[in-house]
């Protein structure tokens, strides 16, 4: 008996110190409450334990345990490492719902907690982006329900954001606050970011031109970049594909005292034609393209801003035919579309040293192209300046307002006629415009639950005079899971045609431009409600928005009255865009979340036909049906995750040709990815997985690909219907199913 008490006294010894005791605690990142009743689980094994109702737990763990999972409905779950050297641990689990309490600044131009905002605003981080890895910000926004990266070339690949149906030149892109990328930029600016470098994207859907002035009629994209305090020292991704294309993203930092210093690069190659459908053509544009990003912030008092950041963007890219080389460009014997770029830029923001919160902000860009379409050449040159002075001021308990004033200068010289003296010598004349402006707004919280935001602002074009776009807003929440947003407000933009829309160069058609072009003018209204529906097993999140724009001018292309000409005129009727977009997000108590999206539009012309009958036209590349949907489940004791994200587009308006044998709409089609990342631990994953499940790719996106020149078409036995060479009949990626592969890894102080 002695001896068999002795053996259970070792085994209790030995079980004893082969377990660790750990204890901790678990709170809300953004409200600091304890969450209690949270699981906490040792990877790996069997034995875990919840948080009492303060949020606090103690855990026995196992011999060689080295993380632990903590997860709770309604929060994204959260895996820490074991240290030999610590055993009390604090954790921070960020809501999953919808990231309804992430602070937001694109829709008031002030910090508020996206609950707390009258603009309704939605945001995406890193982990959103992460679920479809790309090579650049604008591909990643390819899974946002109601955002359409939409390719106008299919042989340079080139393109713009759409918002609702609406075309690239009415979104307007910027970087930390600042109108950064547009104009020329607005088709490269969003593929030379270094996705390290982002803290997140937040989208306004809907007009902001009394804040943002020209080019913000059809919504804002604000790439906000992180703070160096918060980024790891080092962090590094690396991706590639089964088509041979390569991207690595590296950023890292380093302080001296009160000055913080980050840097990120991003490297993109693509080397290896490819014709997989076997038209002649290069099925994905090769490019080459080098993204510096640096920002330097200060530490000063009573936490005011300082900051200054550079970026600097080279990129070669071409496509055309398979035996298309640099020796041919420019010339008439082998097509190819190739574009060289080159971009500066710079953007500052200083707090003054006041009791008053006034902020200068500044930026300036210089963009080069160098290009050839075919035979026809593309040389240009854009530099805008931009800066603006704004006073943030709390008046009493109920009021806060924001007076500002801004200045954009821009300069922009190209080799076509937009840049000519419109007389007959066709001297060169480069398009200078300034362009002041001034803005206010007051935020009314005029009853507990109620508030109102009025804003307005007045620009002067010397040009078109002057230029008012009023804003008012309203949002009612009766508590903290219900929340009513409307808005009315009108926008305006100044059109530079061969700044923005990219089919006018491709060489295949004429550009002409039927009077002189007045300035777009709209009216604009959303209606949107959040509900948050927390249950015991489940939270579900629901964002639904209707949304209305009046055109009473718009610049239209018409694609249709002469197959070798693109015509420009002001429209002479009106546009109407219109429809409603749905986003809901579905959390379980268990290690799995899908979101689902839907998007309903009518987008629509109303103009005069030569007759005086008003005849209705959809407009292009607008589908009245898309959407997403994206499903996540984790493996928490593997640390293993599944992704899978699909977008998906109905049926779209295309621009064929007279007898043009290919539909005019668009078939519906979907984009699916699967991926799986597996975490060796806090600092180190890999992922892989597979794009475009269902292989889809358009047909017959290139008419008369064997004859770019167009030097057969009056053969009347080859060419009965006199079809002519055409490019612009696109609507989805030409890339078909690939497998992908990447990993990343990040240094922080905690190793």
């Amino acid at each position: 008996m002695k001896t068999i008490y002795t053996i259970i006294l070792i085994l209790l010894a030995v079980s004893a110190h082969a377990q660790k005791t750990v204890k901790g605690s678990v709170h809300d990142a953004q409200s600091k409450q304890p969450v209690g009743f949270a699981t906490v689980v040792a990877i790996g094994t069997s034995v875990g334990t919840t948080t009492d109702e303060q949020g606090r737990f103690t855990l026995n763990l196992p011999e060689g345990t080295r993380n632990v999972v903590v997860s709770y409905i309604g929060y994204i779950s959260d895996t820490f490492s074991i240290s030999d050297k610590k055993s009390n641990y604090n954790i921070a689990l960020s809501p999953a719902g919808g990231q309804i309490e992430e602070v937001v600044v694109t829709g008031t131009m002030k910090e508020v907690t996206r609950m707390n905002s009258p603009i309704p605003v939605e945001i995406y981080t890193p982990q959103f982006f992460k679920k479809n890895p790309t090579p650049s910000l604008f591909d990643a926004l390819g899974i946002i329900n109601g955002v359409q990266p939409q390719v106008n070339c299919n042989v340079c690949n080139t393109g713009d954001i759409h918002i609702n149906g609406m075309e690239g030149p009415y979104t307007m892109i910027l970087i930390d606050g600042m109108p950064i990328v547009s104009g020329l930029a607005t088709v490269y600016g969003l593929s030379g970011i270094p996705n390290s470098m982002v803290e997140r994207l937040e989208v306004v859907k809907g007009p902001a031109s009394s804040l943002y002035g020209s080019e913000a009629m059809g919504g804002v994209i604000n790439v906000i970049t992180k703070k160096a305090e918060r980024a790891p020292l080092l962090s590094v991704d690396l991706m590639g594909t089964t088509w041979q294309e390569y991207n690595a993203d590296v950023a890292g930092k380093f302080s001296l005292g009160k000055l913080h210093n980050m840097t990120g690069v991003s490297y993109y190659n693509y080397n290896t034609p490819i014709d997989n459908n076997n038209d002649g053509f290069t099925d994905l544009t090769l490019q080459n393209r080098v993204s510096v990003f640096n920002k330097l912030s200060v530490e000063r008092e009573e936490d005011r801003v300082t900051s200054l950041a550079a970026r600097y963007v080279w990129e070669d890219r071409w496509g055309g035919q398979m035996d298309w080389n640099k020796d041919w460009r420019g010339t008439d014997s082998i097509y190819g579309e190739s574009v060289y770029t080159r971009r500066w830029e710079l953007i500052g923001m200083y707090q003054l040293p006041l009791k008053e919160r006034i902020f200068t902000q500044f930026s300036y860009n210089w963009h080069n192209q160098d290009s050839y379409y075919g035979t026809t050449p593309y040389m240009a040159t854009q530099q805008v300046l931009f800066g603006q002075a704004y006073w943030d001021k709390k008046i009493g308990a109920r009021h806060n307002m924001l007076l500002g004033t801004s200045y954009r200068y821009t300069y922009y010289d190209d080799n076509t006629p937009a840049t000519a003296e419109p007389d007959s010598s066709m001297r060169n004349k480069p398009a200078i415009t300034p362009l002041p402006g001034a803005y206010i707004q007051d935020e009314w919280a005029f009853a507990k639950k109620h508030t109102l935001l009025a804003g307005y602002r007045y620009d002067y074009d010397r040009n078109h005079g002057h230029i008012h776009s009023p804003r008012l807003a309203y949002k009612y929440s009766p508590d903290n899971n219900n929340t009513l947003r409307a808005s009315f407000g009108t926008g305006y933009r100044v059109v530079n045609l061969f700044t923005e829309d990219h089919a006018a160069l491709t060489g295949a058609r004429e550009v002409v431009i039927a009077s002189a072009l007045n300035p777009e003018r709209s009216y604009n209204s959303n209606l949107n409600f959040v509900k948050r529906i927390p249950t015991d097993v489940l939270y579900i999140g629901i964002d639904a928005t209707a949304f209305y724009s009046y055109f009473t001018n718009k610049i239209v292309a018409d694609f249709d009255s002469d197959p070798n000409k693109i015509i420009y005129d002001n429209l002479d009727g009106y546009a109407v865009s219109q429809g409603i977009s749905v986003n809901t997000d579905f959390t379980f108590n268990i290690p799995f979340k899908f979101s689902v999206g839907v998007t309903y539009m009518d987008v629509y012309l109303v103009e005069d036909d030569g007759t005086g009958n008003m005849l209705r036209q959809q407009q292009m590349y607008a589908p009245k049906w898309s959407g997403n949907f994206i499903a996540t489940y984790t493996f928490p004791r593997r640390m293993l995750t599944i992704d899978l994200t699909a977008k998906w587009n109905g049926p779209m308006r295309l621009p064929v040709l007279p007898n043009d044998y290919r539909p005019e709409y668009s078939p519906f089609y979907t984009i699916a990815n699967l991926q799986l990342t597996k975490k060796f631990s806090r600092n180190f994953e890999i992922y892989g997985g597979i794009k475009n499940l269902f292989n889809f790719v358009p047909k017959d996106p290139i008419l008369r690909p064997h004859d770019p020149f167009d030097k057969n078409v009056d053969d009347p036995v080859s060419n009965p219907n006199g079809y002519t060479f055409d490019p612009s009949y696109n609507f989805a990626s030409m890339q078909g199913i690939r497998g992908f592969m990447g990993l990343r890894w990040f240094l922080d102080r905690k190793g």
